[in-house]
């Protein structure tokens, strides 16, 4: 009985370590050992495979109706009166003869062949298990380990030891890990690749933030509050659109917290990548004046149809409507759906002179980077002061006070 119980054995083993529940080992070792029946008797349809996973007993039975002598058709199904009394002198012709069938009598090599083949298919259920796990998953947050660092992507191990990939594309660009760090990211997405599961997390998807509101947010994990919509610029902004169905909730500012306590966790963990959170309204031109926060409207035109917004303000508000690098307004666009055209107000207008006026006098690198900030008028740019204006661009003090001074010769 040697084989049989290192077969058995090795079916234990696999059960415990591979986290397979009951009834699914069962159905594997039954199909393993009803492959070794068929490949020895033909078929398995008469045959018994009794499995019992909590002490690793194995019985198979074989079954076959016996028939008079000379008239067998199917040495598999039927056995003649003779043979059969050789084992039970009390049979009769019709009745059925059962025999136990022995794992030695399989011998060695199929022994072997049957313990490969439950390998394989332990190891194709453990990635079936992983891969249904984590597609039902999708959009939850994981924590796991940072276990490789690559150039393009990290492999980080979750407490089961499942391997989830974060690429360089789903990380903030502000991130920096080392191995044995703790990670928190969502799974982003989950395919099967060559037969193995490969799980991709990431840290700037919409989905993590919304995660970190809800784990910070009680009112949001209980939904009292709902976020509508998010929309990010990985490590630079986000805005984040919240409704509370509850009159006596003020969403933003359960939001936030008491001086900020709830968002600054949120903050950290995103690298200090800002938040604005805004109240949701179905009102369009209330909805576009919240998303440009923090600059202050002076008046709006919708065009419904077109999803167009022109958006009037004073020049000192221009450049916090557009934000560094243009983040403010194009957020505001996606988390709004109209495409936004920034306009001064027209009485300013009329007086302000473009920058791009002065390309004469002002290099035309020097023009780009105060365009890139918002800033393509000349009294745009002398309404900041000298330390805003260093604060906001690239550019050296020097320059500056040149740039004002090229500008405020044009109005003397």
């Amino acid at each position: 009985m040697s084989s049989n119980i290192n077969l058995i054995d090795s079916f234990q083993e696999f059960k415990e370590f591979k986290n397979i529940d009951r009834p699914t080992v069962i159905t594997v070792l039954e199909e393993v050992f009803r492959s070794m029946i068929r490949k020895r008797f033909g078929t398995d349809e008469n045959v018994d495979v009794i499995v019992n996973p909590d002490n690793g007993d194995l019985e198979m039975w074989r079954t076959r109706v016996v028939m008079e002598d000379g008239f067998s058709e199917d040495d598999d199904l039927e056995i003649e009166l003779a043979e059969a009394h050789q084992f039970d002198p009390d049979l009769e012709v019709g009745d059925d003869y059962i025999e136990q069938i022995t794992l030695e009598s399989f011998g060695r090599r199929a022994i072997l062949a049957a313990r490969q083949t439950l390998v394989s298919k332990v190891l194709e259920l453990e990635k079936d298990e992983v891969f249904k796990k984590y597609k039902d998953r999708e959009g939850e947050l994981v924590i796991g380990e940072v276990y490789q660092i690559w150039k393009k992507e990290i492999l980080v191990l979750d407490e089961d030891g499942n391997e989830l990939i974060l690429p360089k594309t789903e990380q903030i660009p502000a991130d920096y890990f080392k191995k044995g760090d703790s990670i928190r990211a969502v799974v982003y997405k989950v395919d099967m690749m060559n037969s193995n599961p490969k799980i991709i997390i990431s840290r700037t998807a919409p989905e993590f933030l919304q995660r970190l509101f809800e784990l910070e947010v009680p009112e949001i994990f209980d939904g009292l509050i709902t976020i509508k919509k998010i929309v990010r610029e990985p490590g630079e902004r986000a805005k984040v659109a919240v409704e509370s169905y509850d009159d006596r909730i003020d969403p933003v500012g359960a939001c936030v917290g008491m001086k900020g306590s709830r968002i600054h966790g949120i903050v950290r963990e995103l690298r200090n990548e800002n938040i604005d959170v805004i109240n949701f309204t179905t009102n369009h031109s209330l909805y576009i004046t919240r998303a440009l926060s923090p600059a202050r409207i002076s008046s709006i035109k919708i065009d419904e149809e077109g999803k167009t917004a022109a958006v009037y303000l004073k020049p000192d508000q221009v450049s916090l409507a557009i934000g560094r690098g243009g983040h403010n307004i194009k957020l505001a666009g996606k988390l709004t759906g109209y495409e936004i055209d920034v306009y001064r107000e027209n009485d300013e207008v009329e007086e302000d002179v473009d920058i791009e006026e002065f390309s004469d006098e002002i290099d035309s690198w020097i023009i780009d980077e105060l365009k890139r900030v918002g800033l393509d008028s000349a009294k745009s740019v002398l309404s900041l002061s000298l330390e805003e204006l260093t604060r906001r661009t690239d550019l050296e003090e020097d320059t500056i006070q040149e740039i004002v001074r090229i500008l405020q010769s044009e109005f003397e």
